[in-house]
């Protein structure tokens, strides 16, 4: 920027600090660049003032059980760097994110890790320009930020196939609620489609039974009910998430209805709970940890002054536990596929 203003790295110092022994015109030249450059002034501080060795990680709220898994990833890869990892809960609202967006910025950290942000593509360019950053949970590209994901079509195709394999054709599918206000969130779009898509491809289409709520055991539970309220019901229930899927569980068990004898319940993510003794829970393993690794490396070779994107995709695979089994039969046996 120093450059762009035709003045030294000292005069910019001088102009955002609001110090002394400036002119006025080296500190009209010195905005200008700032505004024509898109520069935020803690942006340009940093600049000039060189690593502050912390990577900004924001995601809609601290308590997911999956948002931990890639956390734990996250911090294993960056153990032997010398950077530290700070969370910021951007909430589910725009006007939320963008303020801890901005608080991110503005505590000047090195790199920006977003799980699932509710920005739009126009935004987070904006923040790349200024940060390395690193989406994850979004399936748009773009130059400007590094992407990973998880193939959520395999992940979702995975289940129903399960499902349909074992002899079940009445199965209900629990979807995120999407908010019209907000771009588009494809990881569930994706899923609540391929959902129907295996279906129709089964010659199911009649039995397709879809509830939007959200991926949360409120959400979960709200969804169970309004499933079990329609005539016959459905014999296997595919929760968007494992945390809905916990919500689909306590559901069945306070309308006295067993585990998978009744209902074969299966969810998404394999967080550490599905596998709990208790729980046994199917679910699709998209390795949460080797995101978070893939996460903390891709930013460090971004700081480092990599500048070409990359994506980065996990192939899902199922990991079939007791909850779910023939309709009226017993669970199987613990697999991956």
């Amino acid at each position: 920027m120093a450059k762009h203003a035709g003045v030294s790295k000292a005069a910019v110092s001088k102009v955002i600090r609001n110090d002394y022994g400036v002119s006025a015109a080296m500190r009209d030249r010195v905005q200008r660049a700032i505004e024509e450059l898109g520069y935020r002034p803690q942006a340009a501080a940093r600049a000039l003032r060189g690593r502050a060795y912390t990577i900004g990680v924001l995601m809609r709220h601290i308590g997911l059980p999956f948002y931990a898994e890639i956390m734990t990833g996250l911090v294993e890869q960056l153990a032997e760097s010398g950077y530290q990892a700070i969370m910021i809960q951007g909430g589910t609202q725009d006007k939320t994110e963008e303020r801890a967006i901005d608080a991110l910025i503005d505590r000047q950290v090195d790199g920006i890790l977003m799980i699932a942000p509710l920005a739009g593509r126009t935004r987070l360019e904006q923040v790349a320009r200024e940060i390395p950053t690193v989406v994850l949970g979004r399936h748009d590209r773009s130059p400007a930020y590094d992407s990973i994901v998880d193939d959520d079509r395999i992940g979702s195709e995975l289940v129903m196939e399960h499902l349909i394999a074992l002899g079940h054709r009445r199965i209900g599918h629990i979807t995120f609620r999407q908010d019209q206000r907000q771009p588009a969130d494809q990881v569930p779009r994706i899923r609540a489609e391929s959902y129907e898509r295996v279906m129709r491809d089964h010659g199911l289409a009649g039995e397709i039974a879809m509830v939007a709520t959200s991926y949360s055991e409120e959400g979960g539970h709200r969804g169970a009910y309004e499933l079990l309220s329609r005539s016959p019901r459905p014999t296997a229930i595919f929760a968007g998430s494992d945390e809905a899927a916990l919500g689909v569980l306590a559901a069945l068990h306070e309308v006295a209805l067993s585990v998978p004898g009744d209902v074969s319940v299966a969810g998404y993510d394999n967080t550490r709970l599905a596998a709990h003794p208790h729980i046994a829970l199917t679910t699709v393993d998209q390795d949460g940890a080797v995101m978070g690794r893939t996460a903390g490396r891709l930013l460090l070779e971004r700081i480092e002054g990599r500048t070409s994107a990359v994506h980065f995709s996990v192939t899902p695979t199922l990991v079939v536990r007791r909850s779910t089994a023939p309709p009226g039969g017993q669970a199987q046996d613990s697999a991956s596929v």
